[in-house]
């Protein structure tokens, strides 16, 4: 199933993606948000509630970052072998980690698909960054390695852009991933029932219909169970919390010269058995 959040007549809600409209889930599941349902024992009843809730057409709404206010966006860092290695060529000193590097990103920092991804004034180089979405559906602390994969709701596209300048100012990454309207996450949640736990989906990466970044999930350092093993070591995970599991090789900042998105541009990341993630890039105003 498709899952979607969005804005209609000024009212959020969420529903399932049936042919060319939604059906809304939000008051026949007694839910507010995505975030709050996939925690739910309801969630596990959604095939049932879609024959009950109120149909919209798909044109009509406005769509809403998947989760739109999660409690937290853990990111990966550097967690295609790849995208590791170009890294170190284009002069990084990183080494490979024993456990995942991770920072935190803003719901703030959000914006839905098809909205403008905004390159700030205050720095040229934003980068792109594609990657998989996995959204928590039961949350908990110290989860397993082997038990993480019933501790996930569904999955998404991710663009974990980036504004370069700003991330290498310090070895904490986090300035240059948050800056507003830079991290674009959509169009839907595809339900985990849809892909089978560990499979490689495809990810690529496209500006302006150019193909940029291409790999597969893989190649990941440290797998989705292996992430959410770890951040949940830390923090308790709760339900609509999103991990960005890192983006495979072929991003700007690598390039000779370097290649950084502009005014006018469209960026696209596509994922097998998900769907493409769409977002024109615009100046700030």
């Amino acid at each position: 199933m498709k899952i979607v959040s969005y804005r209609q007549n000024g009212r959020d809600s969420f529903g399932a993606i049936e042919g060319d409209t939604v059906v809304s889930l939000s008051e026949v599941s007694g839910h507010p948000s995505l975030a709050s349902f996939v925690g739910s024992p309801e969630f596990a009843q959604r095939d049932e509630l879609v024959k009950q809730g109120q149909t919209v057409p798909f044109s009509k709404v406005e769509l809403l970052p998947v989760i739109p206010e999660p409690e937290k966006i853990v990111c990966s860092v550097r967690n295609y072998m790849d995208h590791h290695q170009e890294a170190i060529a284009s002069g990084l000193k990183r080494e490979l980690s024993e456990f995942p590097p991770i920072f935190l990103r803003v719901w703030r920092s959000q914006v839905a698909h098809n909205a403008p991804i905004i390159r700030p004034r205050a720095s040229e180089s934003l980068d792109w960054e594609g990657e998989l979405a996995v959204i928590i559906g039961q949350g908990g602390r110290d989860i397993a390695v082997e038990d993480a994969w019933d501790h996930v709701a569904g999955y998404s596209c991710y663009n974990d852009a980036s504004v370069r300048e700003f991330q290498f100012h310090a070895q904490q990454i986090a300035a240059g991933k948050n800056f507003e309207s830079t991290g674009a996450f959509g169009p839907w949640m595809v339900t985990a029932d849809e892909i089978e736990p560990g499979r490689a989906l495809t990810v690529q990466t496209r500006v302006n219909g150019e193909t940029v970044q291409s790999g597969d999930t893989s190649m990941m350092i440290f797998s989705v169970p292996q992430l959410i093993n770890y951040a949940s070591t830390i923090f308790t995970l709760s339900p609509g919390d999103v991990i960005a599991t890192g983006t495979p090789a072929g991003v700007g900042f690598s390039r000779k010269p370097p290649r950084y998105l502009k005014d006018g541009d469209v960026v696209e990341v596509e994922i097998e058995a998900i769907g493409t993630l769409s977002n024109p890039v615009k100046d700030q105003a």
